[in-house]
């Protein structure tokens, strides 16, 4: 538990926790409309103003007598089929307060596991040998870093040839493609 506490400060494990309401799973055994408008309330303030956040309340009412007594929503095990099911019966229309919390909650994994690349691959590029590194060359590095599966198909003696085609530049370059 202590590692999980650390791994997960507070804040995350109740949003988490709040999150879990709008699972489908177990014939929507968790949902829970307070838990939904306090996801909404706490972690997405400028998207859910006052007045949505009630016309969000009644659709969850709606919703809680609707959609999990549908045939069509029984076998639902995912949040992400969930989402896919209310657009594909045009329920998200309906509940489209609702939808867009969906989508907000499903986006989380993306917007937190790219922070993290970043984080870490500015960990093995700003060292202490580097440290003096300006930001714009930090982010450029930290680019190539993260994207390297595109960066690795670029050949370096191409671009090395391009900007030697450009003109002329303070340092006059050699072509030598052995160097490299």
């Amino acid at each position: 538990m202590v590692e999980l506490d650390d791994r997960f400060p507070e804040r995350t494990m109740e949003l988490l926790i709040l999150s879990s309401s709008l699972d489908p799973s177990d014939s929507f055994k968790s949902f829970h409309i307070d838990n939904i408008c306090n996801l909404a309330e706490k972690f997405y303030p400028q998207d859910f103003n006052g007045s949505e956040i009630g016309t969000l309340r009644r659709q969850l009412e709606h919703y809680e007598l609707d959609v999990p007594n549908d045939s069509q929503f029984q076998n639902i095990s995912s949040l992400s089929e969930l989402c896919l099911k209310l657009y594909e019966t045009k329920r998200s229309e309906h509940f489209h307060f609702i939808d867009r919390l969906i989508r907000f909650v499903l986006t989380l994994p993306v917007s937190t596991a790219t922070n993290k690349r970043a984080f870490s691959a500015m960990k093995l590029i700003k060292t202490a040998l580097r440290n003096k590194m300006d930001d714009e060359l930090l982010a450029n590095c930290m680019v190539i870093h993260i994207e390297r599966e595109f960066s690795d198909i670029i050949d370096s003696n191409m671009i090395i040839d391009e900007f030697c085609d450009v003109g002329p530049h303070r340092l006059s370059l050699k072509r030598n493609s052995d160097a490299f």
